[in-house]
């Protein structure tokens, strides 16, 4: 089995203490018949955000919005932990799983919270698009984390191909692509146009988004129908997958 990269074990993993043209994944009901599929629509919740110009109006913003999506996910998902979020000091801005200290802000699991390094880019916009985009992403992980995803995705057998290793993981990061858009239908988000939001920079450049076209697909279907079901990226033909 390949050690998978790094950058495969950014969302969600610290959440919880063939053929070379690789194909629908089998022998793994963690992925493919998850319960979670099984939870209809998440429901939709009442989130009043407003993102001001100052340190503190952001932090109230993440904090709240976080708080919403603890609140439309929990009957989702079985034995639901809160998440809390815990904002970088001054002296720890790092990524706590990339080692990576960038100048943007950004956001990411760390042990069991949403960690936030807030700059100046999150913090002067008016515009909260990056803020709300970068979070959500995030909280794919806390799902993935929760419900047994994350760490069966983590334990594919792949036979030593790299081919089979790289479309494993396409099909979670296009699956976080996918409970984001369930996110945002549930929060009530309107977005008529996905294309800017996978346009916006990341702290890091992740090879295994797949392409614009299925990004766009998964995230659409999620959005589009509310329901973690329609996320199952592991049983999707490999050309949904790419």
């Amino acid at each position: 089995m390949i050690i998978r990269t790094l950058a495969g074990a950014v969302a969600g993993m610290a959440l919880f203490t063939g053929a070379a043209h690789a194909e629908p994944v089998k022998g793994a009901p963690e992925l493919t018949h998850n319960a979670l599929y099984k939870a209809g629509k998440v429901p939709k919740v009442s989130c009043k955000l407003s993102k001001g110009t100052g340190s503190a109006s952001t932090r109230k913003y993440i904090t709240a919005l976080v708080g919403c999506l603890n609140s439309a996910w929990k009957p989702a998902i079985k034995d639901f932990k809160p998440v809390k979020v815990v904002f970088k000091a001054s002296g720890e801005k790092a990524s706590c799983s990339t080692g990576l200290d960038p100048a943007t802000s950004f956001s990411e699991i760390c042990a069991t919270s949403i960690s936030v390094k807030l700059a100046g880019d999150w913090i002067k916009t008016k515009n909260d698009l990056k803020v709300f985009t970068s979070i959500t992403r995030t909280w794919s992980g806390v799902v993935t984390g929760q419900t047994g995803i994350g760490q069966a995705w983590w334990a594919l057998e792949n036979n030593a191909d790299e081919a089979i290793m790289n479309e494993h993981n396409r099909r979670y990061y296009l699956q976080i692509d996918c409970f984001a858009g369930v996110s945002a239908k549930a929060l009530g988000r309107a977005v008529k146009n996905w294309k800017p939001v996978h346009k916006l920079p990341e702290f890091w450049k992740n090879r295994f988004h797949g392409t614009s076209a299925n990004r766009l697909y998964w995230t659409e279907r999620g959005y589009t129908s509310g329901k973690p079901g329609a996320c199952n990226t592991w049983k999707a033909s490999s050309s949904k997958v790419a």
